[in-house]
């Protein structure tokens, strides 16, 4: 990967927090999370007034937002997906931000009650109509049409927001051949399908491969520096779909 330049705009840090990741550093394990979580409600209007305290360079701006995800495929008796289970798993600076924001796990413990858990839930479906969910199923050349998200679980575990939600199928399609891709196209939220994929068809199987990160970053390169720098963020350039990992989807014998 060929290194981005570097300014002055590359480096301006939110001082702050440059600050903190420093004490972060030096501090026992066990309490980092405390200290994260008070430093954030003290300075919650400063942080909540940047995009997710982000670096204020456009090149390195995005991602601000870090999900594992993963997939179980519901396969009909004549081979054809009905629909998708969705799980998304939120990086930990992300979670400590929601927590903050719904004022929720007052004692900092990462944990939440059934009624802080309750007032969580859904708070990453209020989608708005044109939003795909960041998911795109492709047959041959063909979008595959997705339905609206259904909630089905959401939970805290060591500090970390994961949720999970059902996407219907308004028509079955065959699943040999569907590829998958999980992707903000903005590039604002990146997504690894860390967590697997599981098929309830033991006639087929699922293949991940890796996007080509050395190809994906000289696109950005290429495409950031050919913009004026103040247009950089507001018109930060499609480029989600590179960074993807693809799952292929095969039944032998289909």
């Amino acid at each position: 990967m060929q290194a981005l330049a570097r300014g002055p705009r590359e480096l301006c840090l939110f001082t702050p927090l440059a600050v903190l990741w420093q004490r972060l550093c030096l501090s026992r394990p066990e309490t980092r999370s405390k200290t994260l979580r008070m430093f954030i409600r003290s300075r919650a209007p400063a942080i909540f007034a940047l995009p997710f305290v982000s670096l204020c360079a456009p090149a390195l701006a995005h991602p601000h937002i870090f999900v594992e995800t993963g997939f179980a495929l519901h396969i009909n008796g004549s081979g054809e997906i009905t629909g998708v289970d969705v799980t998304w798993s939120y990086d930990d600076f992300y979670s400590l931000l929601i927590f903050e924001d719904l004022l929720l796990d007052n004692d900092f413990d990462g944990k939440l009650t059934d009624a802080e858990l309750g007032q969580l839930q859904g708070f990453d479906l209020n989608w708005q109509p044109d939003f795909a969910g960041d998911l795109y199923l492709t047959h041959g050349a063909a979008p595959v049409e997705l339905g609206r998200p259904e909630h089905r679980a959401t939970e805290v575990r060591n500090g970390r927001i994961t949720t999970r939600h059902f996407r219907p199928l308004p028509q079955p399609i065959a699943a040999n051949g569907v590829t998958l891709q999980a992707y903000d196209p903005t590039y604002y939220t990146a997504y690894t399908v860390a967590l697997g994929v599981e098929l309830a068809s033991g006639d087929c199987q699922a293949s991940i491969t890796a996007p080509d990160l050395n190809q994906a970053y000289t696109l950005v390169e290429e495409l950031l520096y050919s913009m004026p720098a103040q247009d950089a963020e507001d018109a930060y350039p499609e480029v989600g779909q590179s960074f993807a990992d693809t799952i292929q989807i095969t039944c032998p014998g289909t």
